[in-house]
């Protein structure tokens, strides 16, 4: 079954075809980085217009570059939400046109379990082709964490029906954050900081530059659920650290410089900071980690699994990713993070999701809308 997937729920339109849930045939994304970078975040008015303009050229060159014409793919599946809810309606309604046109099978896909499934596409496509790896086996602890979300589920799944093969996923909600995502928090400081927009990777380039130690940001404590997330408080404490000092006044200057700047590079962005600018840096990314890892090892002990799922845009930090290793080589647990190119949103996440959905016999109509906010799955705490 060839499944085109089409993704566009914030900044990226993205269009991928995926054969029988496993095989990526192709996989395109239009990046809106450029057009966002000079306001240092999302516009949702200017990516609703970029999700129009790029839509249907992506969904074409996905098609080229499986060599398969439209009318070749066997269903359609597309995010409903979470997300800006102009940017879904763009990737939504193109999605339902198609289908209606084509007499295609339609599904939508919730863009969280979409993060999820990437983790399990990659580590299928890595088996048959014979690399070893071991199996992401559910049930598993899956961190989604990005820009817009940080959320741990509890992943599971059940064998169909006779009449539907293959396997019937299921979602409990363990935590969520309750402000600020990690994603959100890592731009919001690398704004303050002037250290340029899509702030995540910046900072994880430029925390190996400074210490870690410099600053004690201590343990993010939570009342009620503490398998819950908040990061809004960091973010303030990075904030309280650096008005009214030569942090703030340092960061005025790269900002009027980065002005003038044509993209400066890494090196460039580091001799204008301070090392005490790079030590809040590393600090801060270590504290945004820790959490992250500390919590979602709680959540794997509390439901006594043996599998971790991290996937998201924050899922390609290099420190999260070596903590994580670590921690569950440690505990005697298997962590499991997608490439790069798939922790971040992309639509063969959504193509894979959408695959099992259509096994289970799901369709959509012409009644398929939009949500901002979606959640996936029961709330377990």
């Amino acid at each position: 079954m060839l499944v085109l997937g089409i993704e566009s729920s914030c900044d990226e339109t993205a269009a991928a075809v995926v054969a029988d849930g496993e095989e990526i045939r192709s996989s395109v994304v239009a990046s809106q980085v450029l057009t966002h970078e000079k306001y240092g975040g999302v516009v949702p008015e200017l990516a609703s217009r970029e999700h129009l303009r790029k839509i249907q050229p992506v969904v074409e060159e996905a098609c080229r570059q499986a060599q398969v014409t439209i009318h070749d793919v066997d269903a359609i599946a597309v995010t409903e939400g979470p997300g800006l809810i102009g940017s879904l309606l763009v990737g939504l309604v193109y999605g339902k046109a198609l289908a209606l046109s084509l007499d295609k099978p339609l599904v939508g896909v919730n863009h969280l379990e979409g993060h999820i499934h990437a983790v399990w596409l990659e580590n299928k496509m890595a088996r048959i082709a014979g690399k070893p790896v071991a199996e992401a086996a559910l049930p598993a602890v899956a961190l989604v964490v990005s820009g817009g979300h940080t959320s741990l589920f509890l992943v599971e799944a059940s064998s169909h029906a006779a009449d539907h093969p293959g396997r019937v996923f299921t979602y409990s909600q363990l935590g969520r954050t309750r402000d600020d995502a990690a994603g959100e928090a890592f731009d919001k400081v690398a704004k303050l900081l002037a250290l340029g927009y899509p702030g995540g990777p910046i900072i994880d380039r430029l925390a190996p530059f400074g210490n870690p130690l410099a600053v004690d940001f201590g343990h993010i404590k939570m009342k009620g659920n503490p398998l819950d997330f908040s990061f809004s408080g960091l973010k303030t404490a990075v904030l309280y650290r650096v008005r009214g000092t030569e942090l703030a006044k340092e960061a005025g200057e790269r900002r009027a410089w980065r002005k003038t700047a044509d993209r400066p590079s890494d090196d460039d962005l580091r001799a204008h900071c301070a090392q005490a600018t790079l030590d809040l840096i590393a600090s801060f990314q270590k504290a945004v980690v820790q959490d992250l890892v500390e919590r979602t090892l709680a959540a794997a002990d509390a439901c006594h699994v043996d599998a971790i799922f991290v996937s998201g845009g924050v899922a390609c930090n290099s420190l999260l990713r070596q903590r994580f290793t670590e921690a569950t080589r440690r505990q005697g647990l298997q962590a499991f993070f997608p490439s790069p190119a798939l922790s971040t949103d992309n639509a063969a996440m959504i193509a894979a999701a959408g695959y099992y959905k259509l096994l289970a016999g799901e369709r959509a109509g012409v009644s398929l809308t939009a949500h901002a906010s979606f959640p996936l799955g029961a709330n377990r705490m």
